[in-house]
């Protein structure tokens, strides 16, 4: 039995509130990497305010977890990570945070859960909307639908990128993440990353998520906070604390 509960699917998990202040958006921003050049984030005093990474999106989701029954969290994947962005995150405040399983597909050795998390201001204004899905290594075979089939984007063929950004890590980035509330043992811990089949602790996927919505918000937003709308992503392959990270993209007209 995987202790997943296919019950769950379709129902809106209680509402939980978010209260974060500019400390928690500072260490955020250094958390995926921001430089003493981009002050904006990492400043509460700077001219003009202090900005939030669209990205922040995905520090709030966590207190909206959804139930998925009696799981292994270990065998609990991260898959994909698409984030909306509605209205731009205040330096601090709280947010109203639910979540609904969508989606549990039949994989054959594995489900696919399908997560939506939504973010509110206290006047109910819609700030952010997650589409999330995970593998479930174990959860599958119980003789539901197999659910879409969907392929990753593959970059032009023979035609540069309009931009590429390469950001290295540091050895203690995973440590200096994880404070942002991800406090998995995998990431800082040589035995537990062993024991989940690591040769040693692996960033954090949404570290390196921040790391590429990093990129584009340069690239793309000219660092401009109120153009970055929509971002997601395919985890492929771990990263190691130290290594670099390259962000490519090509404009599609």
């Amino acid at each position: 039995m995987s202790g997943l509960d296919l019950s769950v699917v379709g129902k809106k998990n209680p509402e939980k509130i978010f209260e974060y202040n500019s400390k928690d958006v500072i260490l955020y921003a250094l958390g995926i990497g921001a430089q003493i050049s981009e002050l904006q984030f990492i400043y509460e005093g700077v001219s003009g305010g202090l900005k939030v990474f669209p990205s922040f999106a995905t520090i709030p989701r966590r207190v909206a977890f959804p139930k998925l029954g009696k799981i292994s969290f270990p065998r609990l994947i991260h898959g994909e990570e698409l984030v909306r962005i509605h209205k731009l995150f205040p330096p601090q405040g709280k947010i109203i945070c639910f979540s609904e399983v969508t989606n549990i597909f039949d994989k054959g050795k594995a489900a696919v859960i399908n997560v939506t998390t939504t973010g509110l201001s206290k006047d109910r204004t819609p700030i952010f909307e997650i589409e999330t899905s995970f593998f479930y290594l174990g959860g599958g075979g119980f003789g539901g639908e197999r659910g879409p089939k969907t392929e990753p984007l593959k970059p032009p063929e023979d035609i540069p990128p309009d931009f590429s950004v390469t950001y290295k890590t540091t050895e203690n980035q995973a440590a200096l993440y994880r404070l942002s509330g991800d406090l998995n043992p995998l990431h800082i811990d040589l035995e537990a990353a062993r024991f989940g089949g690591q040769e040693k602790p692996i960033l954090h996927g949404l570290c390196s998520y921040g790391f590429a919505a990093r990129a584009i918000l340069y690239s793309l937003c000219d660092g401009d906070v109120s153009r970055f709308k929509e971002f997601k992503v395919r985890f492929s392959n771990v990263v190691y604390p130290g290594e670099s990270l390259t962000t490519e993209g090509w404009k599609d007209n």
